[in-house]
């Protein structure tokens, strides 16, 4: 299948590791240049290095801090500068830290809302006027299995990943017309580096290895197992691609069927 990417640009966030770079390497696969963006300037120059020497595409990096509004313009306008211009927005940020409610300060709340919500709407007020013009574009936004169904101990993740929810889904009303289509992808339980700190924090606060932690994560899940970063890549890929013009304002899990909900 051709998803019609060849030549188009994707800026990519926290694209170093995880499951940001595995969504960069698909892009790339599929033919889009990239605009890389990520806090840590070696990783995502490894990162660059790799994904440029398997792909005969451009890839770009820049080291920034997406929850600083100015970084955010100076990510844009480079990308704009180098590449030509941003067709694809793929939002991803790292989750705010786990806790109860009682154990959340209110600079803890502000911290989550900045990188979690705020650099959302940031990122997107940054690409909008360029993709109008071009009546094109792409913004998908990686958030969790959260947004749907609430995990239990990460309240600032639940509700910041709800505010991105019905952030997208309005904006997607509102550029729908212009040809440009937003939508989330929820992952699951996926074999990523933020999973594995997660089961570490788990295990110190349950008296359990985090090894187990993880293998009482996976008999949750109906298909037995952990989701790999490359099938999350692959949806979003999609999402991105010009198959994907009629779908809009969705919200997408990639669980191996965790989420119970009918909608």
């Amino acid at each position: 299948m051709d998803f019609g990417l060849k030549g188009k640009v994707a800026l990519v966030c926290a694209s170093s590791r995880g499951l940001g770079r595995a969504v960069a390497a698909e892009l790339a696969n599929e033919g889009a240049d990239l605009l890389l963006c990520a806090r840590g300037a070696e990783a995502l120059a490894e990162t660059r290095k790799a994904i440029a020497a398997k792909s005969d595409v451009r890839v770009v990096a820049l080291a920034a801090d997406l929850t600083d509004p100015a970084e955010v313009t100076r990510v844009v306008d480079t990308g704009i500068a180098e590449l030509g211009r941003i067709d694809i927005l793929v939002t991803n940020i790292g989750g705010p830290p786990p806790g109860r409610f009682e154990s959340h300060s209110a600079q803890a709340w502000t911290r989550a809302a900045q990188q979690n919500l705020m650099s959302v709407i940031n990122l997107s007020r940054a690409v909008l006027p360029d993709m109008k013009r071009r009546g094109w574009g792409r913004i998908i936004n990686i958030t969790s299995l959260a947004a749907k169904q609430p995990v239990e101990n990460l309240i600032l993740s639940n509700t910041m990943r709800a505010g991105v929810t019905g952030f997208a889904k309005t904006l997607a009303d509102e550029l729908a017309e212009f040809g440009i289509t937003v939508n989330n992808v929820l992952p699951g339980y996926t074999r990523t580096k933020r999973l594995e700190q997660l089961a570490e924090k788990v295990a110190k606060e349950t008296d359990r290895s985090a090894a187990d932690v993880m293998s009482r994560w996976s008999d949750t899940v109906p298909m037995k197992r952990l989701g790999t970063p490359e099938e999350f890549a692959a949806l979003t890929a999609f999402l991105a691609s010009e198959r994907a013009s009629y779908v809009t304002g969705t919200s997408i899990p990639i669980d191996g069927g965790v989420c119970r909900a009918l909608l």
